[in-house]
């Protein structure tokens, strides 16, 4: 039987609630015959009470727009607190508002997690959300990543996470790593671990790169056509691939390649079932750049702090314009949008956790400047492997 206490509670939250729509102008207004105006709020469906959070249910009035929710979020965090989410569609609302703010900062601790990562073919460590809990997903079933945010958000600190995280998790017999840096500037740090197969920089050895990955894709198709599976995990013991991940920071400054483009179209339409997965960070979302063809093939998106409201929706992750602290970021999974906390790894520390994995001096891999010849295919794939 609920208590006089709780009922007292839920009457509380149901007057904040109104008096948000109130100050906001949340309502349809008329009047009636006397010139009196009469105000047609939201319907409060549901106030339900948990120890971290006070859960809100409402429709909006008919003839309300649903876009000026939107516009007006602000109010709900100026009338309750920042920690909040609004979450809806045409007329039916969630707002959930935090008796708790996020942490601001997670420290990066591979053994936290191990456990929790095991549980999965090909691990995507995210962050936190608000209730502290880690959020991981399977890449194997949701192949592709986008990620965005301007300088300072914490963009480059959650690739440097991704991929050691990934090279902590496998063998280098059960991961391979193919990564362009277009700035030059992120990935020197993975250049010589032994599951790194490429650390390229300039636009022809991207291309290369993708070009070889493409013919890789093309054979492993011919394996599970000849073996009648539907995915390479399913492929006999002794045709067993390790999977490929394909990560390419500021590939915006790609966009007049018509061939790379092309090329990460076709990976991320078809690279599921042949276990190459891609990885596309940028700082500055551009339309013309992520068509609808690719974008629909991202099936992950994570926005940090973004420049304004286009931006964000470019990426899906609404909200990622207001983001005011470093690491913390959207994520919209499928169409469900989280608010998270990315953790975070300094280089230094990044280092130390590579360290066992560093080829020998003499078997490190070169990645300066003319390594990459497109004109001769065999010495370039030789370059590439340990």
């Amino acid at each position: 039987m609920t208590s006089i206490k709780t009922l007292l509670q839920k009457f509380k939250a149901r007057r904040e609630l109104e008096y948000a729509f109130n100050v906001g102008g949340i309502y349809i207004s008329k009047k009636n015959s006397g010139g009196k105006e009469i105000k047609r709020m939201p319907k409060i469906h549901e106030v339900t009470l948990f120890d971290d959070r006070t859960r809100y249910t409402f429709t909006l009035p008919n003839g309300y727009d649903p876009k000026e929710i939107d516009k007006k979020e602000y109010v709900f965090k100026q009338v309750f607190c920042r920690s909040l989410e609004l979450k809806g569609d045409l007329k039916k609302y969630v707002l959930t508002v935090y008796k708790h703010k996020m942490t601001n900062e997670i420290k990066y601790n591979f053994c936290s997690i191990k456990g929790e990562i095991h549980e999965y073919k090909m691990p995507i460590y995210c962050g936190a959300d608000r209730l502290g809990k880690n959020i991981i997903y399977d890449m194997s079933t949701k192949p592709h990543l986008l990620i965005a945010g301007e300088t300072g958000s914490g963009k480059s600190t959650q690739l440097r996470q991704l991929l050691t995280t990934l090279i902590l998790n496998f063998d280098p017999t059960e991961l391979e790593l193919y990564l362009g840096d277009c700035k030059k500037a992120e990935f020197h740090v993975f250049r010589n671990v032994k599951h790194v197969k490429a650390s390229v920089t300039r636009a022809h050895e991207i291309k290369a790169m993708l070009e070889y990955i493409q013919d890789e894709m093309n054979q492993r198709y011919d394996l599970i056509e000849t073996f009648g599976v539907a995915h390479i995990d399913d492929l006999p013991k002794e045709h067993k691939k390790p999977y490929m991940v394909v990560c390419i920071d500021e590939f915006v400054m790609l966009r007049k390649e018509k061939e790379i483009m092309a090329a990460l179209i076709d990976l991320t339409a078809l690279g599921r079932a042949a276990g190459i997965f891609v990885v596309l960070s940028m700082q500055r979302p551009v339309k013309e750049v992520l068509d609808t063809t690719i974008r629909s093939n991202l099936t992950v998106s994570m926005g940090f702090k973004v420049r304004d409201k286009i931006e964000s929706r470019i990426i899906n992750t609404p909200g990622a314009e207001d983001i005011q602290t470093p690491g913390r970021f959207y994520m919209n999974n499928n169409g469900k949008v989280d608010e998270l906390q990315a953790p975070f790894l300094s280089l230094d520390e990044c280092k130390k956790l590579l360290e066992p994995y560093l080829v020998a001096p003499d078997e490190a891999k070169e990645v300066s400047e003319g390594i990459l010849q497109i004109d001769q295919q065999d010495e370039l794939l030789g370059g590439w492997e340990d």
